[in-house]
């Protein structure tokens, strides 16, 4: 005695299947594209990093005549740390919106 295949369910799961690629591709893209941006403590290092952690832009706000190697080094450690930080939370965010819908595989 042979099975049934059930078309329907066939043709269900591979819509379901289309549709979580469709959702890939998009969150592929907006890790690329969305972007955070973060300040050290004292304020003197900007990072603007995306959410797949690839830092566009670092900014020094300020003079450095009158701040030491050390203190630089520091705020920029602080920025780049918060940086990885920000691009993480960020892709969480994105991956919470994107497959909200569905549920985790365990």
């Amino acid at each position: 005695m042979g099975r049934e295949i059930d078309e329907t369910w066939i043709e269900e799961a591979v819509e379901r299947y289309r549709r979580i690629e469709e959702l890939q591709a998009r969150f592929d893209k907006a890790v690329t594209t969305v972007e955070v941006a973060v300040r050290s403590a004292d304020g003197l290092v900007e990072v603007l990093v995306t959410a797949d952690g690839t830092i566009r832009d670092v900014r020094i706000e300020g003079p450095l005549h009158n701040r030491s190697s050390e203190t630089v080094s520091r705020s920029v450690r602080e920025a780049v740390t918060a940086a990885a930080d920000a691009a993480a939370w960020a892709r969480g965010k994105l991956r919470a919106e994107t497959f909200g819908d569905y549920r985790e595989l365990q």
